[in-house]
């Protein structure tokens, strides 16, 4: 099935969550302008399933039904479709900036190869669950929302250790056919306009926090399920031409002894391969933001070369905006190559799936996640002053100042005031508005912060093979040479360190006396 993006906002109506939006209770989410331009994002995914110009890249065969279905939905089959994927994710973003769904399919591949892994070692039955709930989400085209990151409270403590265990979601009860939880889930994008959530673990845990080690499926609309959100981009402020139409929220959603049949619970207390689960979907979902941000970068590249060109300027006569441009596109580029490398170098699970190679899927991610804010930079450089003191949008209807400003504000011949204004904004709507801040920040923690992809750069990284690489080395070129000495500098030799043969004649020593 494939639903067009009317079909999708329509299908939200068929849920009821419990959502708040700015202190006000969102009597329905798909008709609510503040969450519109989220809406208008997802969307895309939706049409572009359904536009044959894009079924290449938009559509993926399900390898378990033979079924065609987005593929943000799919189970990665080769390293090929990893490469697919990430064209299609900076395709959907360069048109929306985030189009957050690719989110479903990190959280369906990582629970694809832990529910495989777990049943081989444990005995469990949570594979086919997983496949079972796969082919229903396939079935409705669903969009699948990920609720990973806990409150957390207290960072110093563990999770059984905080005084309030609802900073993190836990099981309360477990029943003859199903479990309840509690707790906070934090930083869940597109939280209200999603129909499911997959909740999975947020860290590493131990015995003592096998409560906390759950992982589960939960309608958006499920008894007990409260989700605290912000709009969706700037809806409704009349200077953001971009975020206006396309935006991205998050939520903290509030779990109140939340029921989930046993169908719909993938791990429980399994604590031991919580580490598994995090560390695998945390690569895939890298893997995909690189992309996303690439599609954001190839907006500040395309406003900036639409700002030189109105500006009357030439990269190839001013030499300082051609190095920021070259600049732009090479930081975009290289965070989009390192998403090739992991497609490239990506290995098999044994479940099946293709993971991307986490070093340059992290790498990748570490980069952009640093590096969003010299994107930023390089965007203003090229752009000029005119970004930050572009008069607002109601000027261009005010009789008063309305000529004088087309007058003095226009480009060069051909790129008058309404258009250098309309590109200005869109650079300040992307670079410098709140959206665009927020934009940084969730760009910055998104998918880890850059602690933990450091973290897991080093801990993966053939740091020993490099050692032995050097040893290898030294030992081929002192082979049969006497031993290196201890010695104190200067009495390695039984004579001493005196030189040999003949020595250089000093500069002062070659000057030619002075005449005279």
């Amino acid at each position: 099935m494939f639903m067009s993006a009317l079909e999708y906002r329509d299908s939200l109506r068929r849920y009821k969550p419990r959502v708040f939006v700015n202190g006000e209770q969102v009597l329905s989410v798909a008709d609510d302008p503040r969450l519109l331009p989220g809406i208008n994002a997802i969307g895309l995914t939706y049409e572009y399933a359904l536009d044959p110009q894009h079924h290449r890249i938009a559509r993926a065969v399900a390898h378990h039904s033979g079924q065609a279905v987005n593929r943000f939905l799919h189970i990665t089959q080769s390293r090929e479709d990893l490469l697919t994927k990430l064209e299609y994710v900076r395709l959907v973003c360069q048109e929306t900036g985030c189009a957050m769904r690719y989110l479903t399919m990190d959280g369906l591949n990582a629970l694809y190869q832990l529910t495989h892994r777990l049943d081989a070692e444990e005995g469990t039955d949570y594979h086919p669950r997983v496949l079972e709930y796969l082919a229903a989400v396939h079935a409705a085209d669903l969009t699948v929302g990920i609720a990973m990151t806990d409150a957390k409270g207290d960072r110093s403590l563990r999770p059984h250790e905080q005084a309030n265990p609802d900073t993190y979601l836990h099981v309360v009860e477990r029943r003859p056919d199903g479990i309840v939880i509690s707790g906070t889930k934090a930083i869940v994008t597109s939280a209200p306009y999603v129909h499911e959530l997959l909740v999975l673990p947020g860290r590493v845990m131990t015995a003592a926090d096998r409560d906390f080690a759950v992982a589960c499926a939960v309608p958006i609309d499920a008894p007990g399920l409260t989700i605290v959100a912000r709009p969706a981009g700037r809806p409704g402020e009349a200077g953001a031409l971009f975020s206006g139409q396309y935006g991205q929220t998050t939520g903290v959603c509030l779990f109140d002894r939340v029921f989930v049949p046993h169908a719909r619970v993938f791990l429980d207390g399994e604590y031991a391969h919580s580490e598994f689960l995090t560390k695998s979907y945390a690569t895939h979902h890298r893997h995909t933001c690189i992309a996303a941000r690439a599609g954001f970068g190839d907006l500040l590249i395309g406003a900036g070369a639409l700002m030189l060109e109105g500006n009357g300027l030439d990269c190839n006569r001013h030499g300082h905006l051609r190095d920021a441009m070259v600049e732009l596109i090479k930081l975009v580029e290289a965070i989009y190559a390192c998403g090739v490398a992991a497609s490239v170098y990506a290995v098999q699970d044994p479940a099946g799936n293709f993971e991307p190679e986490p070093v340059y899927a992290n790498i990748g991610k570490l980069l952009l996640a640093t590096q969003i804010y010299d994107m930023h930079r390089l965007a203003h450089q090229v752009s000029g002053g005119l970004i930050v003191t572009l008069p607002g949008p109601d000027e261009d209807h005010n009789p008063e100042t309305r000529a004088d400003l087309a007058a003095v504000l226009g480009g060069r011949s051909g790129f008058g005031w309404p258009q250098r204004a309309e590109v200005s904004r869109f650079i300040e709507d992307l670079t410098a508005s709140d959206a665009a801040g927020w934009m940084s920040v969730i760009s910055l923690h998104g998918g880890g912060s850059p602690e933990a992809m450091k973290r897991e750069i080093y801990r993966r990284y053939p740091v020993p093979e490099r050692k032995a690489l050097v040893s290898r080395l030294i030992e081929r070129g002192v082979a049969g040479a006497a031993p290196a000495s201890s010695a104190e500098p200067g009495q390695c030799c039984e004579e001493g360190c005196a030189p040999k043969g003949p020595q250089p004649i000093s500069f002062v020593a070659q000057r030619a006396p002075r005449a005279g």
